[in-house]
């Protein structure tokens, strides 16, 4: 499936998880069994945004594709695409994004 033939859905955003850390700060190589899940990535697409229960006005995302987004350690759904991987969420599940 490539990137084109999707729509996301509501609040939901795609990201490309940026790669484990393979070597700690003081120089030590991380063997692949320690590696640490990353938090952080690049969002590749978004939904239209979710609907107010009240009004059902659309309240618009405030990510959009190319930010640098932070997430927790296990938010997301991992997903395979063209032999990529990414990771669908939620909006909410974004924790900030990165300047």
């Amino acid at each position: 499936m490539a990137k084109d033939n999707f729509e996301l859905f509501d609040d939901r955003v795609l990201v490309k998880p940026n790669a484990a850390e393979t070597k700690t700060a003081g120089g030590i190589i991380i063997p692949d069994t320690a590696k640490e899940k990353p938090q952080k990535g690049t969002v590749v697409a978004v939904g239209k945004g979710k609907y107010a229960e009240q009004t059902g006005q659309l309240i618009p995302l405030h990510i959009k594709a190319g930010d640098t987004v932070m997430y927790g350690k296990y938010g997301g759904t991992e997903i395979t695409i063209d032999g990529a991987d990414y990771l669908i969420m939620r909006a909410s599940d974004i924790l900030m994004k990165v300047k």
